[in-house]
C-alpha cells in the first residue's frame, strides 16, 4: 500500500468495467437506503478500487474455503456529471455478481474444475449464506471484462465525452470516460441501426443488441461509465472509441479499405494485451 493505495494492481489481470450509475429516484426508498448506507463519505473511485482490491487478496488468502465475498464487501461509487448536479450511485453488487457466475460456473463446461476448487456441499452452503445478502434483486449495474475492452464498449463512447485520467507515481492507474446513459442508448440504437442494413452477420450486431436490452432497463436519468482498469496503462492515451466508430463509419460509406484500416489499428493495439492472458 502507498498512501492507502495498493499499486500492485497494475501487475494483475487486467479487468475493465463498464458501469451504469443512476440517480436516486431510479431506487425504492427501501433500495436507496441501503445503497446510501454503502457511501463512505469522503471516498472516491480509485479509494473504492483499492478496497475492492484488498477485500480480493484478502479472499484468496485466507484459510477458509470460500471463495466468494461476503456482504462486508459490498461498496458503491457516486458520481457527479457536474458541478451542481445530482449524485448517481453504481453500486458494485459484488456479491450478486459473483452468485451469478458461480452458477454459471456450476451449470457449464468448467463445473469439473470447479469441483476441484471447492466440494459441491461446501459450494451450496456458501450460495446459501452470500443469498442472504440484501438487494440482490437490483438489477446488475456492471459488467467486466478481462485482458481488453470489448468493441461494442468503445460504441459508447466519444473523445470529447467526460473522461478522468487517475495517475500516481508516473502510473496510469485507470481512464475512465463518462456519457449521459440516454446519449449512449442513442448511439448504440444508431449503430445498430446501420449495422442492420449493412453488416447483421458481424459478432458486433449480437453484442450491441445485447448491450441495448441492457441499458434499455435503468432510469434515463443515469451515466454509463467505461472504466479501462489497469489496462490503461499499456494503451492511454487510446484511440479506440475514434476507431471503432471510424471503422463503422467507413463500413457505412463502403469504404471497405477504410474500415480495414481502423480494424488493423485496434488490432495493432489489442492483441498484445489480450496475449498477455497466455502468458507466463
Amino acid at each position: 500500500m502507498s498512501s492507502g493505495l495498493y499499486l500492485g494492481g497494475v501487475q494483475l489481470p487486467f479487468i475493465s468495467t463498464l458501469r451504469v450509475y443512476l440517480p436516486r429516484e431510479a431506487y425504492t426508498a427501501t433500495e436507496f437506503a441501503f445503497v446510501q448506507g454503502l457511501h463512505v463519505p469522503g471516498q472516491n473511485g480509485t479509494s473504492v478500487d483499492a478496497g475492492e482490491l484488498a477485500d480480493s487478496l484478502g479472499r484468496v488468502s485466507r484459510g477458509s474455503p470460500n471463495p466468494l465475498p461476503t456482504p462486508e464487501g459490498e461498496r458503491v461509487r457516486v458520481l457527479s456529471m457536474a458541478d451542481g448536479m445530482p449524485l448517481l450511485y453504481a453500486p458494485n453488487q459484488l456479491v450478486a455478481r459473483s452468485l451469478a457466475s458461480a452458477a454459471e460456473l456450476f451449470s457449464g463446461s468448467m463445473e469439473p474444475l470447479a469441483a476441484m476448487i471447492l466440494r459441491q456441499e461446501e459450494w451450496t452452503r456458501q450460495l446459501e449464506h452470500a443469498s442472504a445478502t440484501e438487494h440482490l434483486e437490483l438489477p446488475v449495474q456492471t459488467r467486466n471484462s478481462t485482458w481488453g475492452i470489448p468493441l461494442s464498449w468503445f460504441t459508447l463512447v466519444y473523445a470529447n465525452d467526460r473522461m478522468e485520467v487517475v495517475e500516481s507515481n508516473g502510473l496510469v492507474l485507470t481512464v475512465r470516460i463518462q456519457v449521459p446513459l440516454s446519449i449512449a442508448l442513442g448511439r448504440v440504437e444508431r449503430t445498430l441501426r446501420m449495422l442492420a442494413t449493412m453488416a447483421p452477420e458481424l459478432d458486433l450486431f449480437e453484442e450491441l443488441a445485447d448491450l441495448r436490452q441492457w441499458l434499455s432497463g435503468f432510469h434515463e436519468g443515469g451515466a454509463v461509465e467505461l472504466d479501462y482498469g489497469p489496462v490503461a496503462q499499456r494503451v492511454h492515451p487510446d484511440d479506440s472509441p475514434a476507431d471503432v466508430n471510424m471503422g463503422l463509419q467507413c463500413l457505412a460509406d463502403g469504404d471497405i479499405g477504410g474500415a480495414a484500416a481502423a480494424y488493423r489499428r485496434l488490432a495493432n493495439r489489442w492483441m498484445p494485451v489480450r496475449q498477455l492472458a497466455r502468458a507466463n
